[in-house]
């Protein structure tokens, strides 16, 4: 049986509150920094051009049945022609991302700073978190949890009879760095919050190849199967009048 547990107030003025307001700080702070650090970058005119170009083939796709099909037919060889279509990447032009990125110093360059502005102060968080904080338990969560939940609730208390509601100051410091998204977007806008989860997910890729996207959308419209809509316009109208009237 899962033992009850009555948290000292002590452990909430010295541990859950000035934990909860470092990682607030330590967010913000970051934010600022990296903005300090970031350099404006002149848009590539070609990557604007081909995702412009994207954009017409993805709305010529979608809006297809309310134009003859000889208007379509004329727009899909202009996008999907195989000599000069807009949407056709010979094989000899198509760019690799990441040697794209590595022979772009300034681009590495950003990268790096994203990466170091993320890293260091994790770890020195974590560090600090682990060195004065370790084996408190921090909170208690409202309602019932299943054992599933123990490894992530109470990283670093290696005691099976507690409840698994109660989380430790470690696994605490976890929750705020990836739960702290909706705070973030408060207090720096939507567009600027701090999202941990995300910039790990960029950590991971390279850059961007254009060429894939479009290579995907000349197959998207290749396989588009034309209906022109017009014809059949006054059926549609009769069929909602009769609804309409019955």
């Amino acid at each position: 049986m899962a033992e009850d547990l009555v948290l000292d107030t002590a452990i909430r003025d010295w541990v859950l509150i000035p934990l909860s307001v470092v990682m607030v700080l330590i967010g913000v702070l970051r934010y600022f920094v990296s903005k300090l650090m970031r350099t404006s970058q002149v848009p590539d005119a070609k990557i604007v051009t081909e995702g412009q170009v994207v954009v017409r083939a993805r709305n010529l796709r979608t809006s297809a049945n309310f134009i003859p099909s000889k208007s379509f037919r004329a727009r899909r060889i202009y996008f999907n022609n195989e000599e000069n279509g807009l949407l056709h990447v010979p094989k000899g032009q198509a760019q690799n991302a990441q040697a794209q990125m590595f022979s772009d110093p300034n681009m590495a360059m950003d990268m790096m700073k994203k990466n170091l502005s993320m890293i260091i102060p994790q770890t020195l968080t974590f560090a600090w978190v682990n060195f004065f904080f370790s084996g408190f338990v921090a909170a208690k969560i409202p309602f019932p949890l299943t054992q599933r939940f123990r490894s992530m609730l109470q990283n670093g208390i290696d005691l099976s009879t507690v409840d698994v509601s109660y989380v430790s100051s470690r696994s605490w410091y976890f929750l705020n760095l990836f739960g702290l998204r909706g705070l973030f977007s408060l207090i720096l806008g939507e567009e600027n919050a701090v999202d941990d989860t995300q910039r790990m997910m960029q950590m991971s890729g390279f850059g961007f190849d254009p060429s894939k996207n479009l290579g995907a959308e000349k197959d998207n419209l290749d396989i588009v199967q034309h209906e022109w809509a017009l014809p059949k316009f006054e059926q549609r109208a009769e069929a909602v009048l009769r609804k309409v009237v019955s």
